[in-house]
């Protein structure tokens, strides 16, 4: 059902590759896993080092500055920077080379909640294939979007569809509607999985292949996942959804009235996930911080963080509202 919902190539033997994780983070492991087998596959029959991998991304979350580490990749995640606050065609190849397992873009990025939208950076990929004869693949980091766009912004090509994209991953317990615990990674097919990865077990009566940091982990996230797909169906996610967006909207309206901000998301299905992200905008001195305004609705009861961008950007003070049903 996801591996449908994500445009996947229909499987040969009818089975979609794939598996559940205990959230998004996990998926993104396994994703990033596979890439890297993926490349050093393709060096070894090169004749060609394997000792200096690479990934290339945008602004990510925590879980891919802990697979560059643990399985021991370089991360050239691009740098925010004013204006640029996100991975461009251009900054992205400038990071490419041979030794480049993938590239990742984030479809809801964390700070802010825009898209990274695939679609240029895949077509900008194409033609580095056709200059310099390098192939690299796409995993798409879709925590959030991966249950937004298919349902709320149906032409936005952003997965299975671009022919680069050998994986994604989304977190079944953000805008999957799932209880917390709960993530999913696709594969294209199931030559996009290597399968020295697959460990089989027939202690469990039978042989079941397995593929997961984890082993051992409850049921009750993806039997409750499963039943949503069914009570809700298409219909139901898209009502679901657009209510999250039309509060977003709403948000974005009366907040623009408030004071002398500027908005980096407005929470558009079209733009980003549901979510509201704004800053002061230049030269403005209301008198206040995004710091005291964030501490004033804490006292009000509502957690709204105030947080500085990252990377060449670390001067932006932005606050960022989720909206979810």
């Amino acid at each position: 059902m996801v591996a449908d919902l994500w445009h996947a190539p229909a499987p040969k033997n009818g089975q979609a590759v794939g598996t559940n994780t205990i959230g998004s983070s996990e998926a993104c492991m396994l994703g990033g896993m596979a890439m890297k087998w993926r490349w050093r596959k393709r060096m070894e029959a090169a004749g060609k080092p394997t000792d200096k991998p690479n990934l290339v991304c945008g602004p990510v979350q925590i879980c891919w500055h802990k697979f560059a580490r643990y399985w021991d990749v370089e991360l050239r995640e691009i740098p925010m920077r004013p204006g640029q606050l996100f991975m461009d065609p251009k900054r992205m190849i400038e990071a490419c080379d041979e030794n480049t397992i993938g590239v990742v873009p984030t479809f809801g990025v964390t700070y802010t909640g825009n898209y990274e939208f695939p679609q240029p950076l895949h077509d900008a990929l194409d033609k580095f294939q056709a200059d310099t004869g390098i192939d690299i693949d796409m995993h798409i980091d879709a925590a959030s979007g991966g249950f937004l766009a298919p349902f709320v912004a149906p032409d936005i090509v952003w997965d299975f569809r671009l022919p680069r994209v050998k994986s994604i991953s989304a977190s079944g317990h953000k805008f999957g509607l799932a209880p917390l615990g709960c993530g999913w990674v696709i594969w294209r097919d199931e030559e996009a999985l290597p399968q020295e990865l697959v460990f089989n077990v027939d202690y469990l009566g039978g042989q079941i292949g397995t593929f997961a940091i984890n082993f051992s982990r409850p049921a009750g996230q993806v039997i409750a996942q499963y039943y949503e797909f069914l009570r809700l169906g298409r219909e139901g996610y898209t009502k679901v959804q657009n209510a999250s967006y039309q509060v977003a909207a709403y948000l974005a309206d009366e907040i623009a009235k408030l004071g002398p901000y500027e908005f980096i998301c407005t929470g558009r299905p079209d733009e980003g996930i549901p979510a509201v992200c704004f800053k002061l905008k230049d030269g403005e001195d209301p008198g206040y911080t995004l710091y005291d305004l964030s501490e004033r609705l804490r006292l009000r009861g509502w957690q709204v963080p105030a947080f500085t961008l990252g990377g060449e950007a670390t001067d932006i003070v932005v606050m960022r509202i989720m909206c979810r049903r």
